[in-house]
């Protein structure tokens, strides 16, 4: 559209979770390459260490576990002044894990998807919040899922956590309504990253047949999604952004005869 004004990327610092892989580290690499600053975080500090050789000094790694919500505070605590003033927060960090019925999924990887996908997110967002309203700018953004729509079977408890990240988005908006902050859920649905090793506990075969057959998107899809939604002018908030490969669908119910 001409004249239309998107936001300067040059203006932006974006703090983002899970930034070692997959989206995360797309989403990191489209907002350096064009010119933003990024605090990438993560578990693995030789894989952010690997970015920033990549990306050069406006990325700032910095190791840390969102589950650890003192350690999370300290470190946004002290980051250095370039960095401080965190206009935009990706909490990307989530997983799935096992893809067992109700009945026999593994407890331990239903307590390791809340810990990381809904407590994580919660202090990701409680951490940096404050300092968005108090500066009058930011843009809290989520790694939601298509499967916090729709139901799967043995989508239980990952379905459980990405539907609370959906619900709390929308409370999010209502509480920040007269605020300039804006808050967008992405919604993805079939990614090819490490997502579904992880799923499927490093069982290669398993995560590969996945994709089998099928052009599924790429982290690099998902990064340009939130890139377009960060940039469109302040007075603009995309609340939510569904997206699906053309390869899947969601229609039709199953019926057990």
């Amino acid at each position: 559209m001409s004249g239309y004004q998107m936001l300067d990327p040059s203006t932006l610092v974006v703090l983002i979770t899970g930034a070692t892989s997959g989206i995360g580290a797309a989403t990191a690499r489209r907002f350096v390459l064009a010119g933003a600053k990024v605090i990438a975080t993560g578990r693995r500090a030789d894989r952010l260490i690997a970015l920033r050789d990549e990306l050069g000094p406006n990325l700032l790694p910095l190791e840390v576990d969102v589950r650890d919500n003192e350690a999370f505070v300290a470190a946004i605590a002290g980051l250095p002044p370039a960095f401080a003033g965190i206009n935009i927060v990706f909490a990307n960090a989530g997983l799935a894990l096992g893809l067992d019925p109700a009945h026999k999924a593994s407890l331990k990887d239903w307590e390791d998807m809340v810990d990381t996908n809904i407590k994580g997110l919660l202090y990701t967002v409680r951490a940096v919040l404050p300092g968005m309203v108090e500066r009058g700018a930011g843009h809290v953004v989520f790694t939601g899922s298509v499967a916090g729509d729709y139901a799967y079977p043995g989508g239980n408890a990952y379905g459980g956590t990405k539907a609370f990240v959906k619900q709390f988005a929308l409370n999010l908006q209502a509480d920040l309504l007269g605020t300039p902050v804006r808050v967008t859920n992405i919604e993805p649905g079939m990614v090819e990253t490490e997502f579904s090793l992880v799923r499927f506990h490093g069982d290669a075969g398993k995560s590969e047949s996945v994709y089998d057959g099928i052009e599924a998107l790429t982290a690099e899809d998902i990064a340009e999604q939130i890139f377009f939604c960060c940039t469109v002018p302040r007075h603009v908030n995309i609340n939510s952004l569904q997206v699906f490969p053309v390869a899947q669908g969601f229609a039709g119910f199953k019926v057990a005869r």
